[in-house]
């Protein structure tokens, strides 16, 4: 059975917690992705920064782009091991409604798990569907 390991993005981009949320909005613009970890000493996970907190906890808040991400990052994460099931992890991002998990061995950020990650997996393809419909059925927004 594959593992987190086998499927997960290794080369993430990372901010410090005073980086300014302009500087990561401009990292997701550049790498073309949704979410940026924070971390301290480049690899100890600190909280992660999503489009949408900057669209709902910055921009909308009237935050200058110079204000630091501290300010606009989610602290409460939620964490897979490299050695966890893609099983596992897709049931994890259903249950919890993400679409992203930090990939962390012994406290230290490895890489990323995403949807699209499982997605171009094809043994994963059905989780990361079914994972993708749990999320969107909880999601009671307007487009």
């Amino acid at each position: 059975m594959k593992t987190v390991r086998d499927v997960m993005t290794e080369d993430i981009a990372i901010c410090r917690i005073d980086d300014s949320i302009g500087a990561v909005a401009q990292i997701m613009k550049e790498r073309n992705i949704g979410a940026v970890p924070v971390c301290e000493n480049s690899q100890d996970l600190l909280g992660m920064v999503t489009d949408r907190d900057l669209v709902i906890r910055g921009y909308a808040e009237n935050r200058d782009a110079a204000a630091p991400v501290k300010e606009v990052m989610s602290d409460m994460l939620y964490k897979v091991q490299p050695e966890a099931t893609l099983l596992e992890a897709s049931q994890m991002m259903a249950d919890y409604q993400i679409r992203r998990l930090p990939v962390v061995n012994q406290g230290k950020l490895i890489g990323m798990l995403s949807l699209g990650d499982l997605s171009l997996d094809q043994m994963s393809d059905t989780a990361a569907g079914r994972a993708l419909e749990e999320i969107s059925e909880h999601t009671n927004l307007p487009h």
